[in-house]
């Protein structure tokens, strides 16, 4: 299949939305994505940029997109987190996803991080394999962890009062 990969641009964002609800459902989870086109115009493309993302397209189609940003690490310095690289269901196996990670890869190497990070699902067995195959470590003795929005409230209001 031929196609091209590059940096998304903000007439990208609605199609960027689509792809994160598509990995959303696949990943069980629809009712996870409450990130409004509007955040993703003003994180990723407005003058203090949060995350950078390239995507994938054919004849105006985008097929796939990966989006990353800078993270600090304590032990290592300067790193990338890669937060998600979709391909359209109907799609995958076409050499989009690898595109797509080459292309950050290169990034990365680019701005001269030491390191790139992500997190994959244990049950998706496809992403594991692809990632072992590329030369990453999927690391199984860490635990991921996390705050939401109501989480963190609760926790501000237990130890001040209120926020």
């Amino acid at each position: 299949m031929q196609f091209t990969t590059r940096e998304a641009t903000k007439s990208d964002v609605p199609d960027i939305l689509d792809l994160i609800r598509e990995l959303a459902e696949f990943e069980k989870a629809p009712e996870a994505v409450v990130v409004t086109a509007q955040e993703l115009e003003e994180a990723g493309f407005g003058t203090n940029p949060s995350f950078k993302c390239f995507v994938a397209e054919k004849d105006g189609t985008i097929l796939g997109m990966a989006l990353v940003y800078f993270r600090f690490s304590t032990w290592v310095g300067r790193t990338i987190h890669l937060e998600d690289l979709i391909v359209k269901n109907d799609l995958r196996g076409k050499g989009i996803g690898n595109a797509l990670y080459t292309l950050v890869m290169a990034y990365a190497a680019k701005e001269k991080v030491r390191r790139v990070e992500w997190v994959v699902l244990d049950w998706n067995k496809n992403a594991i394999d692809f990632y072992e195959k590329s030369g990453a470590t999927v690391l199984k003795d860490w635990y991921l962890t996390q705050m939401d929005e109501a989480g963190l409230k609760r926790f501000i209001q237990s130890q001040h009062g209120s926020i």
